[in-house]
């Protein structure tokens, strides 16, 4: 293992620490941990930590890169919490290690984790919840959408260029019999193949989604709504390259949202995306867990305004998240967010409205894997330990996926 600290050219101030660790690790793939060096309420400097020996120049560049441009710049604005639970409950300790244990949960691979019950019978009964909530508010199109997408959806809504670090292709060799033909010789005469496939790969055209929403717009790209306001909702596999940031269920390259999709007037949006916080803000009391909802931004990465629209997201507070305990000394995580884009999606996928105008649009995710994971530590995953409205409902899936009667 190697150490290297990075100095920074300007102390960094405590308002950007948050911006700043969330994105250390995708400065370099060399970097396998790190440590922040404060004096004072100050940072000074990053100590870095590698593998192998790296080009401590080559590092320092990359780090003040992404502080000038990504943390520093932004506005400086303290959270603000627009709701916080009543519940006193304290989360369990050691939560992930004894899911492990217990065989409810198997770590298949940096950020890949396998769900097995009562977890699975969680996720989906806390799914049903959230479609509940659709069902009750709005007059929503479900759709399953295939999982991978066209690369031309994420370039045209801005995500390349906003979130590369994130970015997850599909990759197919290139349709030639040669190609084919050299590629299984030297896979029967290598012991790793991976590095070597790009080479032989043809056009990349599609992509792994990050999130759902990206499906619905692409979907009705230069379309005419037929009617002034759609709701429009999917659940189904997102991905997320996280670098080291992945651990437990908090924080997967693979895993599963229930994203709902507003398109219609502004007052329509904004008036769905506030319902919907609502509603989910009253299951969370519902089912007694400690938590917040509170103002956020994007975690834009490497692009020219990344940082002036993290601050304007805040300013007009464009995202919420709603936050739950996960750890007994406050450590939380975000379950889902409540988003506003204005007209940015209308705009960019030429999607109009009855009246020829450009869509508003907002769109509501929530992360059923880190949603389930919130809920079993504060509660475990013995179902006879659920709340009364989450336990009775698992227990009805379970008769029904059984057949039981």
């Amino acid at each position: 293992m190697h150490d290297y600290r990075l100095d920074l050219e300007k102390p960094l101030i405590d308002a950007h620490l948050d911006e700043l660790r969330r994105r250390v690790y995708f400065v370099s793939e060399d970097i396998v941990d790190f440590q922040l060096v404060f004096s004072g309420n100050e940072v000074v400097a990053v100590v870095v930590t590698t593998d192998e020996p790296a080009d401590a120049g080559e590092l320092s560049r990359k780090l003040e890169f992404v502080v000038e441009n990504d943390v520093r710049t932004q506005l400086p604005t303290p959270p603000k919490v627009v709701w916080r639970s009543d519940s006193t409950r304290v989360p369990l300790t050691d939560v992930f290690e004894g899911m492990l244990a217990d065989g409810v949960v198997h770590e298949i691979g940096p950020g890949q984790v396998a769900l097995g019950e009562p977890a699975i019978t969680a996720l989906n009964t806390l799914d049903g919840l959230l479609r509940r909530i659709i069902d009750d508010e709005f007059d929503a199109r479900e759709y399953r959408y295939p999982t991978l997408l066209p690369v031309t959806a994420l370039h045209r809504s801005g995500y390349l260029s906003s979130f590369p670090q994130h970015m997850m292709f599909a990759a197919r060799l290139d349709g030639d019999v040669d190609t084919y033909r050299a590629f299984a010789k030297e896979v029967t005469e290598r012991a790793q193949i991976g590095e070597h496939i790009l080479g032989k790969c043809g056009p990349v055209d599609r992509c792994l989604p990050p999130t759902m929403c990206y499906h619905t717009f692409d979907q009705f790209s230069g379309s005419t709504l037929d009617k002034e306001n759609m709701v429009v909702t999917a659940k189904g596999g997102s991905f997320r390259h996280e670098a080291r940031y992945h651990r437990t269920l908090e924080r997967l390259a693979d895993f599963t949202i229930r994203e709902t999709v507003f398109l219609g007037s502004a007052e329509f949006v904004r008036s769905a995306r506030d319902r919907f916080r609502d509603r989910a803000i009253e299951l969370v009391a519902e089912l007694g867990l400690a938590g917040r909802c509170e103002v956020a931004n994007d975690p834009f990465f490497a692009s020219v305004e990344g940082a002036a629209r993290a601050s304007s997201q805040r300013l007009l507070e464009l995202k919420h998240e709603l936050h739950l305990d996960v750890g007994p000394q406050g450590q939380s995580i975000a379950v889902g967010s409540f988003n506003l884009h204005e007209q940015h999606f209308g705009e960019a996928f030429g999607i109009r409205g009855p009246d020829d105008e450009v869509v508003y649009s907002a769109c509501v995710g929530f992360g059923l894997e880190r949603l389930t994971y919130a809920v079993l530590c504060q509660y475990g995953w013995d179902m006879a330990g659920w709340p009364e409205p989450l336990r009775e409902r698992a227990e009805r899936l379970l008769r029904a996926t059984r057949g039981d009667r």
